[in-house]
């Protein structure tokens, strides 16, 4: 059997972890502790053990200690920013799990984490070893021999990249891994903060190497070289040697070990698991122990003790029959938790089968007076429609959800009827227009939208959940579900399980929900969102944030629906003859232009441009050309920074014709 030692490059890999997961969706715990960096790092340990199978293993990790790079060079890696707080607070974690995996993490004061894993693969290839260095890292290549390999780990789900000398030539341009060291020193590396020769780039530098081979060959020929290229080598030639020394990975760190004390044996069950529920890791822990390990998501949450759900919780108002409570206590929305990817973290979650409740399901005249006159003696409650779409003015209402105390709420059924809709959500338009009321919900200006586009105004002071929370922690996801996992330990039951889902090809409609599955839903809703109000304003107080929420975000709630409801006009017509003028003008600025340069081009083209005004007309006698912006080669950093992109929402205005007064909507045209 071979045997095969895999050396993980630590800290670069913990980094990589943190700033990917941060980026799109950072893993936050019930404690409200950031754990991407650890549960990214963890779950390329645990995918790599089971994949691959290593018999030898180990973590290198750098220390503070200064190193002979920094005493030949001060400037080495002297830009590097203060490593964020949720990236620092994540290290004991990760040694901790490999601990408990009973994993060697191997250091050396004086060297680096490259260095160490250097000397370890030259080492491992004279005692017969396959060695693979797991790292995002670039550097590693010089590494690679047919022996030694790199292994980069895949990213958000991609597949495992393993590079060996074959990739490493194709990649790099070279006949030899080790020429990397060279097309280093002459590019530099910006991670490290080495500097290379000012003027040559990446391609350059692989040009040169190509040529000469090597960086000492290279400065001994630079008669052959020409210009800028030939003057920048000959003045910073030091500089260019020095670089190429700090690129240089070490492969003679003192260690005082046997490769053989790296041979992977069996991990701790009992403290990965306990480690597991510190962090709740219920995916990992799933992976390792089965679907019964539970790390017990959510479980400093403030969900009541567990009392286990009978159907009579779920009651009927009048119009139903008896048989329909047994069918209310067994709908599968009640039953099925969420589907989507994430159930595997939320083991440890009460959801409503777990939790004493009342909710009240009314869809008759009678009812709906008597909820009236309740609601006329509530100052506060927390309100929650239910529609057949996500856009405001197509959305049908089919049900108000209201809820003004914890685990109690009512659901309203809505006729399919329009007419007969429209008659029973006249009779909240006295309660939704109080001034002196307090509103509670998640995401308030759509449900203020949806009723005012039914005619019913919506006035009195607010309290949206949800933007409550972005004041609270901007920088953490703020959907309902996922503050009622993380405050409340309990898992709402998921739409998935009313509609079905895209992904599997079996969405439904809205209108297609059996009522009360719908109601029991709409139910929950209402409760977790004034549950949720219950726990955010006293946390918003101890912020000082009350003046921000309720004086500058609340009153933009109404003030954002109404500019949108009212839309804004637009003269196609006017625009469209406008469109056609300017399209005039530019044709006949092109046939000036033509008509002065002699010939028809391209006038879209820089280059073309440039040779009629410059070498065609002469209008400058000698041009100069702008240099280019000495911009930032992110592309020449190894450390895994996040990749910034942005994304221009699309116009999501809804526009009037100025010439009707017919209620006609349509697309904006910016769209």
């Amino acid at each position: 059997m071979t045997k095969t030692l895999y050396l993980l490059d630590g800290m670069a890999l913990i980094y990589r972890a943190h700033f990917a997961l941060s980026a799109v969706k950072p893993i936050i715990n019930s404690k409200g502790v950031n754990t991407s960096a650890a549960f990214g790092f963890t779950n390329t340990l645990v995918e790599l053990i089971k994949t691959r199978n290593p018999s030898h293993l180990a973590v290198v990790f750098d220390t503070e200690a200064a190193t002979e790079r920094h005493r030949i060079f001060p400037a080495y890696k002297a830009q590097r920013e203060e490593m964020p707080e949720d990236l620092a607070r994540a290290i004991p974690d990760v040694k901790e799990i490999l601990a408990a995996f009973q994993i060697p993490v191997l250091t050396l004061d004086g060297y680096e984490a490259d260095d160490i894993i250097g000397t370890l693969a030259r080492r491992a290839e004279k005692e017969g070893f396959e060695t693979f260095m797991v790292t995002p890292d670039k550097d590693f290549a010089q590494l690679v021999d047919e022996h030694s390999f790199i292994y980069k780990p895949g990213r958000q789900g991609g597949e495992v990249e393993i590079l060996g000398v074959k990739e490493v030539k194709a990649k790099w341009g070279v006949e030899d891994p080790r020429q990397v060291i060279d097309i280093l020193g002459l590019w530099g590396d910006a991670s490290d903060n080495i500097p290379g020769v000012p003027g040559i780039g990446e391609k350059t530098a692989q040009k040169l190497i190509a040529e000469f081979g090597s960086v000492e060959n290279l400065l001994t020929n630079t008669d052959k070289l020409k210009g800028k290229q030939k003057e920048s080598l000959e003045t910073h030639r030091e500089q260019a040697l020095l670089c190429k020394k700090l690129a240089t990975i070490l492969c003679e760190v003192p260690l005082g070990l046997e490769l053989e004390s790296l041979k992977r044996g069996d991990m701790d069950v009992a403290a990965v698991k306990a480690k597991f529920s510190e962090l709740e890791f219920n995916r990992l822990g799933s992976r390792l122990f089965g679907s019964d390990f539970q790390a017990g998501y959510g479980a400093a949450g403030k969900a009541p003790d567990v009392k286990k759900r009978g159907e009579e919780n779920f009651q009927l108002s009048s119009g139903e029959e008896e048989a329909g409570q047994d069918g209310a206590g067994k709908s599968s929305a009640s039953e099925v938790g969420g589907t989507e990817g994430a159930e595997e973290m939320m083991s440890g979650l009460k959801t409503l089968k777990d939790v004493e409740h009342v909710y009240h399901h009314v869809q008759d005249a009678e009812g709906i007076k008597a909820l009236v006159e309740e609601l006329r003696e509530q100052n506060v409650f927390c309100f929650d429609t239910e529609t057949t779409s996500l856009e405001v003015l197509e959305a049908q209402i089919l049900g108000i959800s209201f809820s003004w105390k914890a685990y109690e709420a009512v659901f309203v059924s809505f006729s399919r009827n329009p007419k007969e809709a429209a008659e029973q959500l006249a009779w909240f338009a006295p309660i939704f227009s109080r001034e002196q009321q307090t509103l509670v919900g998640h995401h308030l200006k759509f449900d203020v939208a949806v009723l005012k586009a039914q005619g019913i105004e919506v006035r009195g002071k607010f309290v949206d959940t949800m933007i409550l929370h972005s004041l609270l922690e901007p920088d953490k996801r703020h959907s309902m579900d996922y503050l009622s996992q993380v405050y409340l330990g309990y898992r709402p039951i998921a739409i998935s399980t009313l509609i079905g889902s895209k992904e599997q090809g079996n969405q439904k409609s809205m209108l297609e929900v059996d009522p009360l599955a719908l109601a029991e839903y709409g139910a929950e809703d209402a409760d977790v969102t004034w549950q949720l109000h219950e726990v955010l304003l006293p946390l918003l107080r101890e912020q000082g944030q009350e003046p921000v929420f309720y004086e500058v975000e609340m009153p933009l709630i109404p003030a954002l629906v109404a500019m949108e409801h009212e839309g804004i006009s637009i003269d196609l017509f006017a625009l469209e003859e406008f469109s056609q003028e300017l399209a005039r003008e530019i044709r006949q600025a092109e046939t000036e232009v033509f008509e002065l340069a002699g010939h028809e081009f391209n006038l879209k083209s820089p280059k073309q441009l440039g040779v009629v005004l410059f070498d065609e007309l002469k209008l400058v006698e000698k041009p100069k050309k702008p240099k280019l912006a000495n911009t930032p080669r992110m592309s020449n950093c190894s450390a895994p920074w996040p990749r910034v992109t942005r994304s221009w929402p699309a116009c999501s205005t809804t526009v009037k014709p100025a010439n009707s007064k017919a209620p006609t909507w349509m697309p904006c045209p910016t769209r």
